[in-house]
């Protein structure tokens, strides 16, 4: 029996961040840990660390094809049993154009399908199993923790955080109860915003942290030369100390060892989740707005608002960032809040999420071929 052949379209550079790749990653170990053989198609750019963890694992990179005829002669050229789309710049009907030529497709979407017609698609977002107002079909149930349904064109739907794809470093860090928050006069905490954070949340946040006057340990993963430049400005006051640390893949076991972790709402929310971090996220740009508030609403993290309300000129930025400053003051002052906010995380991510679309993309390609995979 031949090994399945899995393909990864998806893209990752200083514009375009890194949260397409590192779920795209997750999804590409579990299939590894399979047998089977994976390819990623698309553009790694200065993102040095994701560039060594695909070569570590012996995932091959190929130009990432645009037009649905590229994809398919990609699909075709290399075996390909099923191609992931991971993208919201790909035309919608490549992923049609591969299901017609036999090559089974799974679309990961965040709310929006975009009209795609796949096998499968994959939502993980807390809450995604309800309606959502952009095309991701109604499903079976309505729990918030996963499920699945009919999506667009008659695929199915994988919704909701049951299905969050996390890397190996995440799983295995994962602690097997809620980690306590033990009481501290000079809180850890760790800010990162994506692999590249292509917004440049990192200075503002680290304002807004120091600003609350409350004494801390300060590290925040840089992921940019003009980032670091800028964070280098940032004054520091009594009892407070800012370091400055370069993307690194041992970001699990910074995060354990934080007291707090301030992050933008985006594919990270659920390795905090399943790593049970007492969080805080800012939700940095428009696609992340609905899951980051449902997160918040069921106390999963913290809310600090919008980004472009903390850089806001004026009365109106002034206000956003004193809310997000008491947030953080409250947060630091009570290791009975952080621990409440760990022990909803923990229990709401199990870790198994990328098992469960595996099983789901190989039972498609079983189906297909009439060939049982493993």
């Amino acid at each position: 029996m031949k090994p399945p052949r899995i393909g990864l379209r998806c893209d990752a550079g200083p514009h375009t961040g890194v949260g397409h790749l590192v779920r795209c990653l997750a999804l590409g170990e579990e299939f590894l840990a399979r047998g089977a053989r994976v390819e990623l198609f698309g553009t790694v750019e200065r993102v040095g660390w994701a560039a060594d963890r695909l070569t570590a694992r012996g995932i091959p990179v190929h130009p990432g094809p645009v037009t649905p005829a590229g994809l398919v002669e990609a699909a075709r050229a290399h075996a390909l049993d099923a191609l992931v789309l991971d993208s919201y710049e790909l035309d919608p009907a490549g992923a049609g154009a591969l299901r017609a030529a036999g090559v089974v497709t799974l679309a990961i979407v965040d709310g929006d399908t975009r009209g795609q017609d796949a096998d499968l698609y994959l939502d993980q977002n807390f809450g995604a199993d309800t309606a959502g107002p952009h095309g991701t079909a109604g499903t079976d149930t309505a729990s918030p923790h996963g499920t699945t349904g009919t999506g667009t064109g008659g695929g199915r739907l994988l919704a909701g955080v049951r299905y969050a794809l996390l890397r190996d470093a995440v799983t295995a860090a994962r602690p097997p109860a809620p980690p306590p928050a033990p009481p501290t006069d000079r809180p850890r905490v760790l800010a990162f915003f994506g692999g590249t954070d292509a917004v440049g949340a990192a200075p503002v946040l680290a304002r807004v942290l120091l600003g609350t006057g409350h004494p801390m340990e300060l590290t925040v993963v840089v992921g940019r030369p003009e980032i670091e430049a800028e964070l280098t400005r940032v004054a520091t006051g009594r009892g407070q100390a800012l370091h400055l640390l370069a993307p690194t893949d041992t970001l699990p076991t910074l995060i354990g060892a934080a007291d707090l972790v301030v992050s933008a709402a985006g594919t990270s929310t659920w390795e905090l989740c399943c790593l049970g971090a007492p969080a805080a996220l800012v939700c940095v740009v428009d696609n992340q707005r609905e899951a980051y508030r449902r997160v918040v609403a069921h106390r999963l993290a913290a809310g600090l608002g919008e980004l472009p309300d903390l850089v806001a000129p004026g009365l109106a930025g002034r206000a956003a960032r004193a809310d997000a400053g008491r947030t953080l003051r409250a947060l630091l002052a009570s290791p009975q809040r952080r621990a409440a906010l760990a022990a909803r995380a923990w229990a709401t991510v199990d870790g198994r999420g990328r098992a469960r679309v595996a099983d789901a993309v190989l039972t498609r390609i079983a189906d297909r071929t009439g060939v049982l995979n493993p």
